[in-house]
């Protein structure tokens, strides 16, 4: 088992020290974007609330965004996305990861799914 746990918009985070909270797209995500050719980061030190579209993806396929699973401030973000998205259909949930936010609960960790409910999400889905 892993120590991600993921949204049914299918993005995984994982909570580092300091109350700070990596976030990607799942392979599932990336395999159905197909190539992925522009990423619009956001920019740090900016706050989101939940729900709020922070980064933007583009793909050969289409295009989508990224929302904030819960509120937060960006702390950092991956640049070198910036030149080389395809860096997330390699790694998605390692190198391809998108930014480090902070928020003051982290307890909103625990309301999303560990990494066999996500499988098991996404079988439901075919």
């Amino acid at each position: 088992m892993s120590n991600l746990k993921f949204t049914s918009e299918h993005e995984w985070l994982r909570l580092e020290d300091n109350n700070v909270v990596t976030v990607g797209i799942t392979d599932y995500a990336q395999g159905h974007l197909g190539d992925l050719v522009y990423i619009q980061l956001p920019d740090v030190g900016a706050d989101y609330a939940a729900g709020e579209e922070v980064a933007v993806i583009e793909s050969v396929k289409t295009a989508g965004g990224i929302a904030m699973p819960f509120g937060g401030t960006v702390v950092e973000v991956n640049s070198a996305l910036n030149d080389e998205p395809g860096v997330v259909n390699e790694d998605p949930l390692g190198a391809g990861w998108f930014f480090k936010m902070t928020t003051s609960d982290v307890a909103q960790m625990s309301t999303l799914m560990d990494e066999a409910a996500y499988d098991a999400y996404i079988a439901k889905l075919g």
